[in-house]
């Protein structure tokens, strides 16, 4: 049986050479794991002494605890009448603002009218470290820029006098329906954004019937999340075509990367869409800043981050603004271990972060049933190619991937209209990321349903003015793709091979 200690005690330990925190109503002493902890010590040093559960909670459930702290870090169970005998942490604070912001006052939710509106409202509202997470991206940002530029070099060629009245703006991913052809892309560390972070996205997104897809690295577990959507379900009485699939960052430990499979199966999530494009994480500059700003503000000099972000054999996974959680970052992971994957999961495959024909046409040959175009966010490969241009790489390269998987792109999408060119384009259905991250910081699940209304209204928009009333009638002859294909990449000779 653990022993009691008090808030006065646990307070003492609060420097680099005695570092207790607590968590859930436990006190533990992390000293011998500053060194090791991902994110950098300064990040626990702050904490130190206090009541860190809920800041803990922001990023990774509490059943991390058991899994990765070893058992003699508990030092025991905290005195509940001695409690405000902890340091109090410091308050977060929010992000700074721009000299020509006028308020920092969050607008009313139906003043957002397009999704770029969202993020201007959120970070009125979020912690600076929350905003640098959410707003991120590699090195100068170049990869970033390009995912939203891209959108706009295809334009349209609509066509007119057709009756439009009536528009369909259905779409099925993987015999799953859905009332849109776009869908809420994964994103890690939603307690970071609102704290009820990812059931409150999966709220807004079921009542208004888009898919998401929940990340490996949430806030909340994965029985939690999938919880929150049998709960809203039921709600509704009706029900909704919302369906939730699971983006999987694979352990190293090929038990762990079985054992997390098998609650996913558990669970109920209805396809697996397996992260390729992290075998070590991007430079994320920003947080670099912030990380050395976090060092300097508890009195210490930062440490070199260089040898987790470079993977190795760490047991990591990327979340929080890139710094990386316990769990799941390998860059050992090959085209073989798709066969073992196979014989544990039943349902569809897809890999996320394909970014060239190459791979696109050996994903198909390996029995994917599907592939996610993708960069991540720009958050990775610095100067990588947008999601869009490695589509067109497919179409010129190896058409015949189009016709065998389902094809996904995300990356940039900030206009409900550009969804109607990935579609052209030969793509199932677009991810959005960012805009329903901020909608969801600014306003919760009210959020996330305005931003589902505003790129629906948008698309419904742009299939009357393209001339067509489903999206089963979008066609490449819709676009003119010409500015994305005069940069596309061409071999010499032209020599796309199936393995490399």
């Amino acid at each position: 049986m653990s022993k009691t200690v008090d808030g006065a005690e646990v307070a003492k330990h609060s420097t680099k050479k005695s570092c207790w925190i607590v968590l859930d109503s436990k006190a533990y002493d992390v000293t011998s794991f500053l060194s090791d902890h991902p994110g950098g010590a300064p990040i626990i040093l702050r904490n130190a002494g206090t009541d860190a559960t809920e800041e803990f909670k922001k990023y990774h459930p509490l059943s991390y605890l058991n899994d990765y702290l070893p058992a003699d870090a508990l030092v025991g169970s905290v005195d509940p009448n001695t409690f405000g005998q902890l340091r109090q942490p410091k308050e977060e604070k929010a992000a700074p603002a721009s000299e020509t912001d006028d308020s920092k006052e969050v607008p009313h939710v139906s003043l957002c009218v397009a999704a770029t509106d969202f993020e201007k409202a959120a970070k009125a509202v979020l912690p600076h470290k929350s905003y640098i997470y959410a707003s991120g991206s590699a090195n100068n940002g170049l990869a970033l820029k390009g995912n939203i530029d891209d959108w706009g070099r295809i334009s349209f060629r609509p066509r007119v006098m057709r009756n439009v009245g009536d528009v369909d703006t259905q779409r099925k991913i993987f015999g799953h329906s859905s009332m849109y052809p776009f869908y809420i892309s994964p994103m890690g560390t939603m307690g970071a954004i609102h704290p009820e972070a990812e059931p409150e996205m999966v709220r807004g997104a079921v009542r208004k019937g888009a898919h998401v897809v929940v990340s490996t690295a949430s806030s909340k577990t994965s029985e939690q999340i999938m919880q929150s959507w049998i709960d809203e379900q039921a709600r509704l009485n009706n029900g909704s075509p919302t369906v939730l699939f699971y983006q999987y960052y694979m352990p190293v430990d090929r038990k762990k990367a079985i054992a997390l499979m098998r609650i996913v199966k558990k669970c109920g999530y209805k396809g697996l869409w397996i992260t390729v494009d992290t075998p070590v994480l991007g430079k994320r500059t920003a947080d670099r800043y912030l990380q050395a700003e976090e060092a300097l503000a508890v009195g210490i000099e930062e440490e070199s981050t260089a040898e987790w972000e470079a993977g190795g054999d760490n047991d990591f996974a990327p979340a929080m603004g890139g710094r990386p959680v316990q769990g799941q970052l390998s860059p050992h992971t090959t085209w073989e271990d798709l066969e073992w994957i196979r014989k544990e999961w039943e349902g569809p495959i897809v890999l996320k972060g394909v970014q060239c024909a190459e791979d696109a046409k050996l994903a198909m040959e390996y029995g994917c049933e599907g592939i996610l175009l993708s960069n991540h966010g720009g958050r990775q490969l610095h100067t990588a190619p947008s999601a869009l241009m490695t589509l067109l790489e497919i179409r010129t390269y190896c058409p015949e991937v189009l016709g065998k998987l389902e094809i996904f792109l995300d990356g940039g999408l900030r206009d409900g209209n550009d969804v109607l060119k990935a579609l052209c384009l030969g793509a199932t259905a677009v991810g959005v990321g960012r805009p329903f991250l901020y909608a969801l910081g600014a306003y919760g699940t009210k959020g996330v349903e305005r931003c589902v209304d505003v790129l629906a209204e948008e698309l419904q928009t742009g299939m009357r003015l393209l001339g067509i009333t489903s999206l089963d009638q979008c066609r490449p002859e819709m676009v003119n793709a010409s500015r994305l294909l005069n940069e596309m990449w061409r071999p010499e000779p032209l020599n796309v091979k199936s393995r490399l």
